[in-house]
């Protein structure tokens, strides 16, 4: 049949739908002991199609998977099937890294290899002084540091297993030290409690979030560090938020206002847990001066990078949030987009306000919300899509419901096959 291409034929005679056969060239990524890719549908569905050319990785994934060669499928590969072998070679990661090593080529470091030499530079400190020390207050706040700043850049799981490890470390070492060691050191286990909080709301642990944070906000007061308890009111509203409880969303916001520093903290409470409360009660008026305001400190205020920071993207994030709430879906697009534009590219940012556009296209444009949702689960592999975006998805994916578009349809089956961020067993996605 001249329509169809070897590789669209395969899959068809195999019996298998695209989602299928993405999970089966998962299988034997996971035989591998390696992550599966983030390999789609749409992906496939261009590979048949001939608009794009799978890498080589995935050509010889897709062939293992569907028991053909590479050139029974249409597919060639370069050094990565040898023609006098019946099976393939057996891929692993980082081996192009070890090739450019051999051709003298640099390998550079990455956060990921990073991220548990952090961790271990805090044990052998602890090992080297047991009691604690300046040194190891000082390293405690590196560590804080760099766990904040690169809070985007890894799987929530992943991040939590390290924060949470570095804290028990720091636990151990701030129970023999003496009092201005150990207020120092209970400042950044309070820090990592926020982070933990965070990073299970992320994986849609709500109950772990809401434990975490108020470890956080009370370590918060009892040692005076007024930003901490503010920042950890506010993570506490949005959980509230988030299972619709309204009046200790509420209470949390303005706790975290009371001992919020002024300037960009004050705007971050007003804008991430304050206004998302006042928008979802349908109180207009109260939202537009907490906008008016925290709009106002955000032209004069300089933006803090990181989890613990604040800035114009994730501000215009919260303030289209709450015009969608209201159901002022011209504004919340417009206002969206702006949070788009000040997003890096595929990050988390830049998911949260493309679904936040979406939902805010829904209703007169859904063919185009539809697509901007498959655009993200494209871009964003299962791992890294936080428990927000998932609920953005399910928002949009009911608001389509009864859309007849073909990109409605697909993002429907992607939401239906889209793994759980945290399975029956307990694990992570």
């Amino acid at each position: 049949m001249p329509e169809l291409t070897a590789l669209e034929a395969w899959r068809l005679a195999l019996g298998w739908s695209r989602p299928q056969a993405i999970r089966e060239v998962a299988a034997v990524y996971v035989a591998d002991g390696l992550l599966p890719p983030g390999l789609t549908p749409a992906m496939l569905c261009r590979y048949e199609h001939g608009q794009e050319e799978p890498g080589d990785e995935y050509r010889l994934m897709i062939a293992r998977a569907y028991g053909a060669r590479p050139d029974q499928l249409g597919l060639t590969t370069r050094c990565l099937w040898c023609s006098t072998c019946a099976s393939p070679l057996p891929l692993q990661y980082g081996q192009h890294e070890r090739e450019e090593m051999k051709t003298g080529r640099r390998e550079s470091m990455t956060t990921a290899s990073g991220l548990p030499a952090i961790r271990e530079s805090v044990q052998l400190a602890v090992l080297e002084a047991p009691s604690g020390s300046p040194a190891l207050v000082a390293l405690a706040e590196a560590a804080v540091e760099h766990y904040a700043l690169n809070y985007s850049k890894h799987p929530p799981a992943i991040l939590l297993a390290e924060v949470r490890d570095t804290r028990i470390l720091l636990s151990t070492a701030t129970a023999a030290a003496d009092p201005e060691i150990a207020k120092g050191l209970r400042r950044q286990v309070g820090w990592l409690s926020a982070l933990l909080g965070n990073l299970a709301y992320h994986l849609d642990d709500r109950a772990g979030a809401r434990t975490h944070l108020t470890l956080a906000g009370a370590l918060g007061e009892s040692i005076q560090e007024g930003a901490l308890t503010a920042w950890a009111s506010g993570a506490l509203a949005m959980v509230a938020t988030a299972r619709r409880d309204w009046e200790h969303a509420r209470g949390h916001a303005e706790y975290g206002l009371q001992h919020a520093p002024e300037g960009l903290r004050r705007a971050q409470l007003l804008g991430w847990a304050l206004l998302p409360t006042l928008a979802a009660t349908q109180r207009g008026p109260e939202a537009d001066d907490v906008i008016s305001e925290s709009d106002d400190i955000m032209r004069s205020a300089v933006e803090l990078p990181g989890r613990f920071g604040y800035d114009r993207a994730e501000h215009r994030l919260h303030v289209a949030e709450a015009h969608l709430a209201l159901a002022r879906y011209d504004r919340a697009a417009d206002v969206a987009r702006e949070s788009v534009d000040a997003a890096p590219p595929e990050t988390p940012a830049w998911a949260a306000a493309t679904l936040v556009l979406a939902l805010a296209e829904a209703r007169d444009a859904p063919d185009q919300a539809a697509t901007r949702a498959l655009a993200v689960l494209d871009r964003i592999p299962p791992s890294r899509l936080r428990a927000t975006a998932r609920s953005r998805l399910t928002r949009l994916g009911d608001l389509l419901g009864t859309a007849t578009v073909d990109s409605a349809t697909e993002l429907a089956e992607r939401l239906r096959t889209l793994p759980a961020p945290i399975g029956a067993d307990g694990t992570a996605a």
